[in-house]
């Protein structure tokens, strides 16, 4: 079911279904599996050429390696703004420590050397936004690597919109997010008065 919140068109499973990321179990794959880089805007292919030298730092040697060869972004086969990737595998902007993948991006906005903290498309994942002409597609993506961050949302009863409310807020607006729990709450009161 979809539901209509000002321009956005907002896919039910954001609000039904359960995620909380699981780092210990994951081990940040996301950064790492996949065919492309991590999506970006148009402003945020500018905003990372302006902060690769902050970021560099942070960097693996084979990540700078990549931005050196491809630039801060690359276009992708959809024709879309992404992140580069080191020899297709995981993105240039990935470190790793005890064997998870971190962001070197938000570890710069961590230590205040930037103020921008990811693309927004990390931030919000698993949401999948996509523009239209005339609104814009907020949707539930489900992949295999993120299958303990459904188990584990299950255990704490954590539908996916709340798990990512800084990030939605971000994206979004404080007024966006909680048009979203009012339609939780509608939704609940829909499915109670079925039951």
């Amino acid at each position: 079911m979809m539901i209509e919140i000002d321009n956005k068109v907002v896919s039910s499973e954001l609000l039904e279904r359960k995620f909380c990321c699981n780092l210990v179990a994951c081990k940040g794959f996301c950064c790492v599996h996949g065919d492309s880089g991590a999506p970006l805007t148009q402003e945020e292919t500018e905003i990372l050429k302006k902060i690769f030298s902050k970021v560099k730092p942070y960097m693996t040697p084979a990540g700078i390696r990549a931005v050196k060869l491809q630039g801060t972004n690359v276009i992708d086969i959809d024709n879309d703004f992404v992140t580069p990737l080191i020899d297709g595998k995981e993105c240039a902007y990935t470190i790793f420590e005890n064997g998870t993948a971190f962001c070197a991006i938000e570890r710069a906005w961590a230590d205040k050397k930037i103020d921008f903290q990811k693309p927004v498309s990390c931030h919000l994942y698993p949401i999948r936004v996509k523009e239209f002409d005339t609104f814009t597609a907020l949707n539930y993506d489900v992949w295999d690597v993120c299958s303990p961050a459904r188990k584990l949302g299950n255990e704490q009863n954590i539908p996916v919109y709340r798990f990512l409310k800084d990030a939605i807020i971000r994206a979004f607006g404080k007024e966006f997010y909680e048009q979203l729990e009012t339609a939780e709450k509608l939704l609940s009161s829909q499915t109670n008065d079925e039951s």
